[in-house]
């Protein structure tokens, strides 16, 4: 267990980061679960903007790598393009 003032403050402020970064992670998991089961491509088309905007947000924060923020976006942009 840790002896420091600030190391105690430290996991404290980890378990936060932490929480919150579960919580994003798997808000965009579940809205790209969410697109990728869609089959009309109106709908598809104003969820996908909604999206990108979440994987560029945790790629920003370093919940996730950019470049699997970079890929997720283009294989959705292509899954979206191909509906009719």
């Amino acid at each position: 267990m840790a002896n420091h003032k600030s190391a105690i403050k430290r996991i404290r402020a980890n378990a936060a980061k932490r929480l919150r970064n579960r919580y994003q992670a798997k808000t965009t998991r579940n809205a790209i679960k969410k697109l990728r089961n869609t089959t009309s491509q109106e709908e598809a088309k104003t969820l996908l903007p909604r999206v990108i905007s979440m994987l560029d947000r945790l790629a920003k924060k370093n919940v996730i790598h950019k470049k699997k923020a970079s890929n997720n976006k283009s294989k959705l942009t292509k899954f979206v393009n191909k509906l009719a």
